[in-house]
């Protein structure tokens, strides 16, 4: 179902700005908007913010800055948001993984996702694909998992992090078939798919984006997509039924943050801007090309599925036994 912001919201928002006092109810002029990403370059959560940059910049008139701050399952970019003032000049652009997963598995994050930071928009959901190094001799699912059960101590699987969703949607497949992996966590999508290139590492379960060109050149191999149907981007990769693995449940969401106690006439505003800017068929096209699907999400709404999913995926980990750091 597609959420979108409706003209009654858009003219309350706007009435309540209105009535606020100077410098509590718009972006300053002149002064840039950052958009502080809590991973390293090259993920999708990168890709997130660099295509929101440029047309947010156009619609509040002010530069829109990215800056990376990858680390700490993504404390360390959450943390610095959390800690900005609340005047919408800081904001976080945020993976789920680091937003539901790691409060699941991480008992001192340093940061608090139902009170630290308030939801904007989301950006977009994206499947998971599943990567292979091509020295690994499997052309299929199948074939991984045969080779997987025959050399219990071959595979090294990446992820952007503990509680990531790349972590835990691999956690699950290991589940779900029965083969063994080592988990070898990093700091973004962007280090991991380098250290898989190299070889470092041979499986990464992860969105499109950062892989796809790899894959067009045959440096890397896609097995499976966790998604309900192939996309156009992929259009010869199947589905993780299609694989044989239908009970793999791994799709992120991408999605705009701002500090606690913003305003909520100036959440609004916000809101208004990133919903106009992914209704737009720019947006989508370039969204989509990566493997991406835009769902509009209203403020209360992303908040609504950042609190089922909270719970969600404590019950995931709960049942897999994942440890708890």
């Amino acid at each position: 179902m597609r959420h979108h912001l409706s003209r009654r919201a858009l003219l309350a928002a706007a009435a309540a700005t209105a009535a606020l006092p100077a410098g509590a109810q718009d972006i300053t002029p002149g002064r840039p908007v950052t958009l502080i990403v809590p991973s390293a370059p090259g993920g999708t959560t990168d890709f997130a913010a660099r295509l929101l940059a440029e047309p947010l910049s156009q619609r509040l008139g002010v530069p829109v800055l990215v800056d990376n701050r990858g680390g700490a399952n993504g404390a360390i970019g959450a943390q610095a948001v959390a800690r900005a003032r609340p005047d919408g000049h800081t904001l976080l652009v945020q993976y789920s993984g680091f937003h539901v997963g790691s409060p699941a598995v991480v008992r001192n994050l340093g940061w608090n996702p139902r009170t630290d930071v308030v939801p904007v928009a989301l950006l977009m959901d994206v499947p998971q694909v599943l990567l292979l190094h091509p020295a690994v001799p499997a052309t299929t699912f199948a074939e991984f998992v045969a080779y997987a059960k025959a050399n219990p101590t071959a595979l090294n699987y990446a992820s952007s992090g503990n509680g990531s969703v790349q972590h835990l949607g691999t956690e699950q497949l290991k589940r779900l078939t029965g083969i063994q992996m080592e988990h070898v966590p990093y700091r973004g999508a962007g280090p991991a798919i380098q250290d898989l290139l190299a070889g470092r590492v041979q499986v990464f379960l992860t969105t499109p984006p950062p892989a796809l060109a790899f894959l067009q050149t045959g440096q890397l191999r896609a097995l499976l997509l966790s998604a309900q149907e192939r996309h156009p981007a992929l259009p010869s990769v199947p589905t993780a039924a299609e694989a044989g693995l239908p009970g793999l449940s791994a799709e992120a969401w991408f999605g705009v943050f701002a500090p606690a106690r913003t305003p909520d006439a100036l959440i609004g505003r916000l809101a208004a801007a990133v919903d106009a800017i992914i209704a737009t068929p720019d947006y989508r096209a370039r969204a989509e090309a990566q493997g991406a699907a835009i769902r509009r999400m209203t403020p209360n709404e992303l908040g609504a599925r950042v609190e089922r999913e909270l719970v969600e995926w404590v019950e995931v980990v709960r049942a897999m036994n994942i440890p708890i750091e």
